[in-house]
């Protein structure tokens, strides 16, 4: 084959620095959208970003050009600056070390588009530590508790 052709879904969930700045809603949605472009710059088609105050969903196609890794990196980096320029609210606003991520089936990239929409709803029955030990369990992600939600890194 003479060209390399891939679509790869990605499901990226992160999380402020425990007992850090929470994002508040009024800057919510600008955040998202100022992290959308970020991840289109980077060749990779934003499809569903949201979240909570504490943490972040991001559903997007990743471009064969970039490591996962550096994504997260530049989307995390950047929206933290993004967000400390809104207000003074922010000056110690902080994500943690981490991330987790999920690969997305074609078939449930709709599915997964509405979960992210609607984390509210999700909120009101489960936490964050709850809602992310079923992903680790169900893609079978070994873990060490102590290290997803203490200490800042996870």
């Amino acid at each position: 084959m003479s060209q390399s052709l891939s679509k790869l879904y990605v499901h990226i969930i992160f999380h402020i620095q425990w007992n850090g700045t929470p994002i508040q809603p009024e800057h919510a949605n600008e955040l998202y959208a100022y992290m959308g472009s970020v991840i289109g710059s980077h060749q990779c088609l934003p499809i569903q970003i949201g979240g909570m105050a504490d943490h972040v969903h991001v559903l997007c196609t990743l471009s064969k050009n970039v490591a996962l890794a550096k994504l997260v990196e530049d989307v995390k980096r950047h929206g933290s600056r993004w967000i400390k320029g809104k207000s003074p609210y922010y000056r110690n606003f902080a994500w943690q070390g981490g991330y987790s991520a999920f690969s997305v089936s074609a078939s449930v990239v709709d599915k997964t588009r509405s979960y992210i929409r609607n984390q509210p709803a999700h909120h009101r029955k489960r936490s964050y530590q709850e809602e992310l030990t079923l992903f680790l369990e169900e893609y079978d992600i070994r873990y060490e508790e102590k290290y997803l939600f203490e200490g800042g890194e996870g």
